[in-house]
């Protein structure tokens, strides 16, 4: 029996081992937190343009 395009098992996008459905698409709850830890800790930035300092004050109090 051979498998269809979509139930065929990638790679995991970490550590490019077969993924595995519990954890899909990373192959174990281990490179399935790693990348979550990217994420939370900022490893996933896109660069972009210097803020506007000005913007990030709030609403002005008298």
């Amino acid at each position: 029996m051979s498998r269809s395009p979509s139930t065929q098992s990638k790679p995991c996008p970490l550590c490019g081992q077969p993924a595995e459905p519990a954890h899909a698409p990373f192959c174990s709850r281990g490179c399935k937190d790693r990348d979550l830890l990217q994420w939370l800790g900022e490893g996933y930035r896109i660069p972009g343009p210097p803020a506007d300092p000005g913007l990030d004050s709030g609403p002005e109090h008298d």
